[in-house]
């Protein structure tokens, strides 16, 4: 047996890594097996290893309990198996949470039960535009409000996005075919880069593993080489505290243009399956229709993760899903702002924040996204780059109104007949937020509980205002609004205040 005797600190929820020489012949990536065992206490973990090439074999975990761990390999190469070693995990660093985890049937905390409110945006092919345009997008993201970032692993081929990525994920070259047995490290070393810049700002990856828009074959590989695929990703990236799991990007659509071949049940059901045995870490995990939702109540999806299935309404059925689903309904694409030809990107910048505020009071997530024209076809929503629509701003707003609200997240509030025309979310007794969307009252009255004092917040969710208004209010009263469109009213109980 070999053995390792040198302990490492690692922080609680950072990346441990063990790095082995071992088999350079044949094919590595598919004929070497390669897992270590991970034990604390009455804790273990079996965790897969990877090739990166040049010889190197790669473990990698992320410790979530302080204290000692131990660990030993098991492998089909000699050299790699009866590894052993410790190492000791210390406390996190100061801006670690660790592994966001839904909490409260409807919403999500961190791992150290730090609340967490996702405010997402989609940026689809961003990893696949060269060093330039992928560090503007990490700037811009870094002066953002956005705490996730939907994005598709492989590279996508779609309007506005026909350019060659400069990394490959397979040995080969478009022309002459790819060898799906064999993975080019090169390309994950970029995506795991990215992804640990993502990290260092505080946002979530919610990582696309298969979509259609392609003109490789990387959608249609066979379920081989797809099953190979999920486990290399997973080994390779699930150490990664801010990784979440989507399977797919619009599921329900063929394998690619010209192909008739659908994905299978069966399918998505395997890679989910595969998720859940080889992630230790217990990340999110999703899946992503176009027109026809999943049945999210499947008990491997964390959250529902939907598009819109309705032209105009997508929010509104957000307390729906979640009587449905009876977990945390994330609106991942409601429509983008912006002024392309297509009907999915061209809904106005008030539209786009009414939409994300709709779906907040509902008690729900909408995510933001943005597809206005550029001479270089250089779309927020596929490449990055900067922003340049009037939502993001707004929605940051909203944002900070949420993170100011109940630690445990809005929950939708009915009051009966009266509440028809106005959703309301929040806390009963205690928070109420109100919001008027598109309507423009004049004024509005209001129902509290007796014997209670409550302040009064007119909040201009547009131009980004908020008056208290002055006093106390108790029972039925009547607040005077200033009959614009995109307005709110929040009641705080007088404690709560």
């Amino acid at each position: 047996m070999h053995t390792e005797t040198a302990l490492e600190r690692v922080p609680r929820w950072e990346i441990f890594e063990i790095a082995l020489n071992g088999q350079r012949t044949g094919n590595p990536y598919a004929d070497v097996s390669l897992v270590a065992l991970f034990r604390y206490g009455e804790h273990v973990f079996e965790i897969e290893g990877f090739y990166d090439g040049d010889g190197c074999y790669r473990i990698r975990f992320m410790p979530g309990l302080e204290g000692a761990w131990s660990y030993s390999s098991r492998s089909s190469a000699p050299e790699l198996d009866g590894i052993s070693g410790g190492f000791i995990c210390g406390p996190p660093k100061k801006d670690a949470h660790g592994v966001v985890r839904v909490a409260r049937t409807f919403h999500f905390v961190y791992e150290d039960g730090r609340p967490y409110f996702p405010v997402g945006t989609t940026c689809y092919a961003w990893t696949h535009q060269g060093s330039f345009l992928e560090e503007q997008t990490l700037e811009t993201l870094s002066r953002s409000p956005f705490n996730k970032i939907r994005m598709c692993i492989f590279p996508k081929h779609y309007d506005y996005n026909s350019n060659e990525p400069e990394f490959f994920p397979f040995e080969g070259t478009p022309q002459r075919g790819w060898d799906f047995t064999r993975f080019r490290p090169d390309f994950f070393r970029h995506l795991e880069k990215r992804i640990g810049e993502l990290r260092a700002l505080g946002i979530e990856a919610d990582l696309i593993l298969f979509h259609p828009y392609d003109r490789w074959g990387f959608s249609d590989m066979g379920a081989e080489a797809d099953d190979r695929y999920v486990r290399y990703v997973v080994a390779r990236l699930s150490a990664y505290r801010n990784v979440w799991w989507s399977l797919a990007n619009e599921y329900d659509l063929p394998t690619s243009y010209g192909s008739r071949r659908r994905k299978t049940p069966e399918d998505w059901e395997r890679f989910a399956a595969i998720l859940v045995k080889w992630d230790p870490h217990g990340h999110l995990r999703s899946i992503h229709n176009c027109r026809e939702l999943y049945d999210h109540g499947k008990p491997w999806i964390t959250h529902c993760s939907i598009q819109r299935i309705d032209v105009y309404k997508t929010s509104e059925m957000t307390s729906q899903w979640r009587e449905d689903y009876h977990k945390p309904v994330v609106i991942d694409e409601c429509a983008y702002e912006g002024n392309i030809d297509l009907g999915w990107g061209n809904i106005t910048a008030s539209e786009m924040v009414r939409r994300t505020w709709e779906g907040v009071v509902r008690g729900g997530y909408v995510g933001h996204g943005e597809t206005y024209l550029d001479p270089a076809e250089v779309l927020w929503w596929s490449k990055g780059g900067v922003l340049h629509g009037q939502s993001p701003e707004r929605i940051g707003f909203m944002k900070r109104i949420l993170e100011e609200g109940p630690v445990d997240g809005l929950s939708p509030i009915s009051f009966g007949m009266e509440s028809w025309d106005l959703p309301c979310g929040g806390v009963p007794g205690k928070y109420y937020l109100f919001y008027f969307g598109f309507n423009q009252p004049a004024f509005r009255k209001f129902h509290m509980p007796e014997g209670q004092k409550f302040t009064v917040d007119i909040i201009d969710t547009w131009n980004m205002e908020l008056h208290r208004l002055p006093g106390t209010f108790t029972g039925q009263f009547r607040i005077e609004l200033p009959g614009r469109q995109f307005m709110a009213v929040r009641i705080l109980r007088e404690s709560e205040a």
